[in-house]
């Protein structure tokens, strides 16, 4: 997938290697650490990141988040999401 694209819900993402996903006590947060500090991650973020890096293709993790909301069309806004957190290098395009 060329960076130009974007992101598709046929894709599978991963965080980027420099990036460790976690709770963190202090911040009573979800929390990105990363070599240059830390992102703290609002609830929604957090699942968007925990459900569609944990599944084989985003699709599959939106359906996942779907059902745990009570089935509403998330589609559009955990793509947009997603691109966000791609652009800031966040996650990235499985190979």
């Amino acid at each position: 997938m060329s960076d130009t694209k974007g992101l598709t819900p046929a894709d599978a993402v991963e965080l980027a290697p420099s990036f460790h996903f976690r709770w963190e006590v202090p911040q009573k947060a979800h929390v990105l650490l990363y070599p240059e500090g830390i992102v703290k991650l609002n609830e929604t973020a957090a699942a968007i990141l925990e459900t569609c890096t944990g599944n084989p293709t985003i699709a599959q993790g939106t359906a996942e988040l779907q059902d745990r909301y009570g089935n509403p069309d998330l589609s559009a806004s955990v793509l947009e999401f997603l691109e966000l957190a791609h652009a800031k290098g966040w996650i990235r395009v499985k190979s």
